[in-house]
C-alpha cells in the first residue's frame, strides 16, 4: 500500500496565530500597500488582533485597491505620501518617533525599504548589523525552522555573522523557544581550510564558548541534512545537541539562504513568513 500523509496548512497556520493570541496589537506602519496582496494582509492582520496598521502611501491609490478588491480599511488610519520612496521614508520616520513599533513591507521595492532604514541620519540603526529572518513551518520537521540570512546581507564577514546569529537567537525568544539550537551551514560538516564557510562555523562556535554570542547552542559547521536529520548525523558519527534537531540554520551566504527557503516553501510545503521587518526592541529584524 502507499504511504499517505495528511498536512492541514491550516491547522499549521492558525498553530503560529496562536503564539499571538492575548497580545496587545502592535501599532505598524506598512509602506507603500498599493497592491491586492500588500494591502490585504495588513488588514486580515488588523482584523485578526494582531496589528494597529498605518497605511503609508497615495490614499487615492490604496483606496482604489481597496475599492477593487473589497478590502474594508474602516477603522485603520492612511497617511497620506506621494510615491514608493515617499511612503517609505515616512513609514520609516513613524517608527522611528515612535508612532509605529514595527516596520512592514507593502508593493515597494525592498532596495527603497532598506535604504530608508540604513540610513545614518534618518534611519533605524542600533549597534547590531541589520539581518533578516525567514521564520518556517515544514511540514515533515519536527519544530519550527528560523533561516537566516536570505535577503539582506549577501556576503557576511565573521563579524557579520556574529550578529546575524544573536539577532536570531533573540526572535527565537521572543517566539517561544527558550534556548534556540543554532545550526551553522556549509557543505560538509568538518573544518575545511579551503572553504571559508567552515572556518568561520567553527570561529562562531568558539566565541558561543566564550560568551560572544549568548542565549542559545551552536554547532558547526554541519552540513545540512547533518542538521535536520539525526539518522544522517549518526550515519555520519556526528554527535551534537544541534544535529538533528536545529531550530535555527545560519546559511552562508544570502544566494544559498534564499534557494533554501524557496525550496522549503515551493517544494516542501513549508509555511513561511518572513520577518523583513524592523520592530522596535526586535534587532533580529
Amino acid at each position: 500500500m502507499p504511504e499517505v500523509s495528511i498536512d492541514d496548512k491550516h491547522q499549521r497556520y492558525t498553530r503560529l496565530l496562536s503564539r499571538v493570541k492575548g497580545l496587545e496589537p502592535i501599532p505598524t506602519a506598512v509602506a507603500h500597500p498599493c497592491d491586492r496582496e500588500a494591502l490585504k494582509g495588513p488588514v486580515i492582520a488588523f482584523q485578526e488582533g494582531i496589528i494597529e496598521p498605518i497605511l503609508v502611501g497615495p490614499e487615492s491609490k490604496i483606496r482604489s485597491v481597496a475599492e477593487e478588491f473589497g478590502i474594508d480599511l474602516h477603522g485603520i488610519r492612511i497617511v497620506n505620501a506621494r510615491h514608493s520612496h515617499d511612503s517609505a521614508a515616512i513609514a520609516v520616520s513613524l517608527v522611528r518617533t515612535g508612532d509605529a513599533e514595527a516596520l512592514m513591507k507593502g508593493s515597494l521595492h525592498t532596495d527603497e525599504l532598506m535604504s530608508e532604514v540604513v540610513s545614518r541620519a534618518n534611519g533605524l540603526r542600533t549597534s547590531r548589523r541589520i539581518s533578516h529572518v525567514f521564520v518556517m513551518e515544514v511540514p515533515t520537521y519536527h519544530r519550527p525552522l528560523l533561516i537566516t540570512d536570505a535577503a539582506i546581507n549577501i556576503a557576511p564577514t565573521l563579524e557579520d555573522k556574529v550578529d546575524i546569529i544573536q539577532n536570531a537567537i533573540d526572535l527565537a525568544h521572543i517566539l517561544g523557544i527558550p534556548e534556540p539550537k543554532v545550526a551553522i551551514l556549509s557543505a560538509v560538516e568538518m573544518v575545511n581550510p579551503k572553504i571559508q564557510s567552515t572556518l568561520d562555523a567553527a570561529a562562531l562556535c568558539k566565541m558561543a564558548d566564550r560568551g560572544q554570542i549568548r542565549g542559545g547552542i551552536l554547532d558547526g559547521p554541519l552540513a545540512f541534512d547533518n542538521a535536520v536529520s539525526i539518522v544522517a548525523a549518526k550515519t555520519k558519527g556526528i554527535k551534537s545537541a544541534v544535529a538533528g534537531h536545529a531550530e535555527i540554520l545560519v546559511v552562508p551566504d544570502l544566494e544559498s539562504g534564499n534557494m533554501l527557503a524557496k525550496q522549503l516553501q515551493y517544494l516542501a510545503g513549508a509555511l513561511t513568513a518572513p520577518a523583513s521587518c524592523w520592530a522596535r526592541g526586535c534587532p533580529s529584524c
